[in-house]
């Protein structure tokens, strides 16, 4: 099923999360210890991430250094499969534009489409880790909007290749992200909301939101959204605090602000299992004031870990 049509016939606020691939070398394991304490709380759908290849240098015999491509966390298209056969839970593959050529783009979405998988979230992608700027390769897409019209083109009939004999269309629910306090890259927030038009416009469905701690960010970022003509869905992405740590890595990596509310309470904490529980609290806070505002969902990003979150979705589901 769609995530609209999850949204649409929905008769309270849907519980969703987040999923990362393991490390390569692991295991599936981990994203089903992840989910099972989370299936009693039913969730609608499952995302999983996709990530950016990354160039690592490797010393050689010669004392010379070798470039060498490494994907860390592959296997999404596998392991969104796996979850959906398994589990019979919708899954929410991502789909980025760094490091594809659109040919393999389009290879990869039929990969999808033969395996009766129709939701995918375009991403652009984050840089590499060692690079400072997001770069294209391979003559694959620059934005976001260019990957959504894409998957809008399969959704026709239209394929890159012309002379296909009748082409079946694709039935591709299309998913895409907004930022409440604005990308980091872009230089105000009416640039970044025009940009998250350009997408809708090119054939997004909904909207899914970067994290934030603070609500009245999302509220105005709704009104702001709906200002411009933007219709969609909009759903609140949350992420609870888990170590001290984020107070500094959350806003340096996402371009968040951090109520000094949630500063003052996490500074308190002894340790990160303190945090943790302060982390959880601030979230249920966060969880009931928006349900109360009538949001479509609440999409949570696990990283990998659920106790946190299924001790949010006790409280509030």
């Amino acid at each position: 099923m769609k995530v609209t049509d999850h949204l649409k016939n929905a008769e309270r606020t849907l519980f969703t999360i987040e999923l990362l691939p393991p490390l390569k070398g692991e295991n599936i394991n981990s994203i089903y210890e992840a989910i099972e304490p989370l299936i009693g709380f039913s969730p609608a759908y499952i995302n999983v991430t996709y990530h950016q290849e990354e160039l690592v240098y490797k010393p050689r015999p010669d004392g010379l250094v070798e470039k060498q491509v490494i994907r860390k966390r592959p296997g999404t298209v596998a392991i969104a499969a796996a979850i959906r056969f398994k589990y019979g839970i919708d899954v929410v593959p991502h789909m980025i534009c760094g490091g594809f050529s659109p040919q393999e783009t389009e290879d990869g979405l039929i990969d999808l489409n033969f395996l009766g998988i129709d939701n995918v979230l375009a991403l652009r992608g984050d840089p590499p880790k060692n690079g400072k700027a997001f770069v294209n390769e391979n003559g694959g897409h620059i934005h976001a909007a260019d990957l959504v019209r894409q998957i809008s083109c399969l959704n026709k009939g239209l394929y890159m290749e012309e002379d296909l004999l009748q082409p079946s269309p694709t039935n591709f629910c299309v998913g895409v992200a907004g930022y409440p306090e604005k990308h980091s890259e872009s230089p105000n927030i009416e640039s970044d909301l025009q940009h998250l038009k350009e997408k809708v416009d090119a054939g997004a469905d909904y909207i899914v939101t970067q994290l934030f701690f603070d609500n009245s960010k999302y509220f105005r970022f709704v009104e702001l959204c709906r200002s411009i003509g933007i219709t969609v869905p909009i759903i609140p992405g949350l992420k609870p605090m888990s170590v001290k740590n984020h107070l500094h890595i959350l806003p340096s990596i996402f371009n968040i602000d951090v109520p000094m509310d949630l500063v003052k309470e996490i500074e308190k904490c002894k340790d990160n299992s303190q945090v943790r529980e302060v982390g959880i609290e601030w979230a249920i806070t966060q969880s009931k004031e928006l349900m109360e505002f009538g949001v479509p969902a609440l999409h949570f990003y696990t990283m990998g870990k659920s106790d946190n979150v299924c001790k949010i979705a006790k409280a509030i589901f």
